[in-house]
């Protein structure tokens, strides 16, 4: 069911000049990418998502996590696109300015045709060494990976020798600096920011709303669930984002 959509919305959209999409995991999710806790199956049923994710996690059993994290890609390189991604890639077509921060570590924003996209937790499918931190090309390929899942040892460095670790940010490990200042830039500047599929629950990116807010922008909130952001943005679009996004922009052009 599309939500009713307020003349005042599509005046401001057709007027806006810089747009920021705030993209969670409720984007990828409704491409069937698990969330992040729904990955939790197979062989790693018995941990938590928290137990795998950090750099300890890691140096305590390569094979476990980089297993783990090449099925995600996997499940990332089989998926498509979905009718929000490619929504919220016409926008560009129309506004002479539009920015997606997402916290999702997949690609489907580039596939679907975003341009300008800021990863604030990394890609899966830009690692790099654990040691010495060069990129490490990946193959084209999908991986094969089981159903359930598997131990798979990590490659190893063309430089060092040193492991590879996944391309994305773990718990306890800081954000990107050059992603997180794009991401702050692009909220302190745009004249409208949507936030779509996220709980608003991760920090620091659950404050960029809240900058862009300071600054004046207008605050659009597209979710099924109800946030904290519900009593801070000016328009709340109760939904699926793959339903709303591009029944917003149907009405805008």
């Amino acid at each position: 069911m599309i939500p009713a959509i307020p003349p005042n919305l599509i005046t401001t959209l057709r007027a806006a000049n810089h747009i920021v999409f705030l993209t969670g995991a409720g984007v990828s999710a409704e491409s069937g990418i698990p969330t992040f806790r729904d990955a939790m199956t197979g062989l790693w049923q018995r941990y938590s998502a928290e137990q795998l994710a950090t750099a300890d996690a890691f140096t305590r059993d390569l094979d476990l996590v980089w297993g783990w994290y090449e099925w995600r890609r996997m499940q990332v390189m089989k998926a498509d696109p979905n009718a929000a991604h490619r929504a919220i890639a016409a926008f560009a077509s129309n506004v002479p300015r539009v920015d997606v921060v997402t916290q999702n570590v997949d690609d489907l924003h580039e596939r679907a045709g975003s341009d300008r996209v800021v990863h604030l937790h990394g890609r899966l499918n830009r690692p790099f060494c654990f040691e010495c931190r060069q990129p490490h090309a990946l193959p084209p390929e999908t991986p094969d990976e089981p159903h359930g899942g598997r131990r798979l040892a990590p490659p190893r460095c063309d430089r060092c020798n040193g492991v590879i670790r996944p391309g994305v940010v773990w718990f306890g490990e800081m954000l990107p600096e050059s992603e997180w200042q794009a991401a702050v830039k692009a909220c302190e500047a745009c004249d409208v920011l949507f936030s779509v599929g996220t709980s608003s629950l991760v920090h620091p990116a659950a404050g960029l709303p809240l900058l862009a807010a300071k600054h004046r922008a207008t605050i659009v909130q597209i979710n099924p669930n109800p946030t904290f952001l519900d009593g801070i943005a000016q328009f709340n679009l109760v939904g699926a984002a793959g339903v709303i996004v591009p029944a917003l922009f149907d009405a805008i052009w």
